[in-house]
């Protein structure tokens, strides 16, 4: 990424966690900002932050490991990610949970025994109801897919209508202080990819369930 933007970056996601230091994804979204200008120890501390705020933010816990990995801080990674992992796994976050238990697996740790996670399908309880993925609790579902395609039938699917007003509560944050326009691509795949985090899936989970849908 060119070093101009990524730092307008980090000033912007720096602006986010001053201004609602209680956010877990922007603290995420300022250590990954951090990791990618080679900035470490800053990264770490934030990465941290947001592990505080939200335990279950399995990323986190595999980026804070890379990342202590890289500064030969085996020990400290092992229990990072061990502990990451498990967490993946009880959530179902599939795709941080294996690159956890490959990392645990480079520098000589055990993979923790748990019930390994598969891709949680949509529980459909009938009617206006559905199992909410995020706070794992049915909810009232969403009058229609929040957007075209495979991604809105995603969400629609799997979770409830309060779990969308919080996302684009948050969302609203990240367009504010990104200064995103739709118009542009890359700004909507930027969003996207926000959304995605907080929400807890990724996008091959997204093609997994088009493809079981078609």
């Amino acid at each position: 990424m060119d070093t101009d933007l990524l730092n307008q970056r980090i000033i912007q996601w720096e602006n986010m966690t001053r201004e609602d230091p209680e956010n877990a994804m922007g603290w995420f979204s300022l250590g990954n900002a951090y990791k990618e200008a080679e900035r470490p120890e800053e990264a770490a501390r934030s990465l941290r932050r947001a592990i505080e705020l939200d335990a279950g933010l399995s990323r986190a816990y595999q980026v804070l490991g890379q990342l202590l990995i890289a500064s030969q801080a085996d020990d400290q990674a092992a229990e990072v990610l061990t502990k990451g992992y498990v967490i993946a796994a009880e959530r179902g976050d599939v795709m941080p949970m294996r690159a956890m238990g490959s990392l645990l697996e480079k520098i000589g740790q055990p993979v923790p025994e748990v019930a390994r996670a598969e891709p949680a399908a949509p529980v459909d309880l009938g009617g206006e109801t559905v199992l909410d993925r995020r706070t794992g609790q049915p909810g009232p579902r969403l009058p229609k897919p929040p957007m075209r395609g495979p991604l809105g039938k995603f969400v629609y699917d799997n979770y409830s209508s309060p779990t969308w007003q919080d996302w684009i509560g948050q969302g609203t944050k990240v367009i504010n202080e990104l200064r995103l326009d739709f118009s542009i691509p890359d700004h909507q795949k930027a969003y996207d990819l926000h959304m995605m985090e907080w929400l807890g899936f990724t996008q091959e989970e997204v093609e997994e369930h088009a493809k079981a849908g078609s």
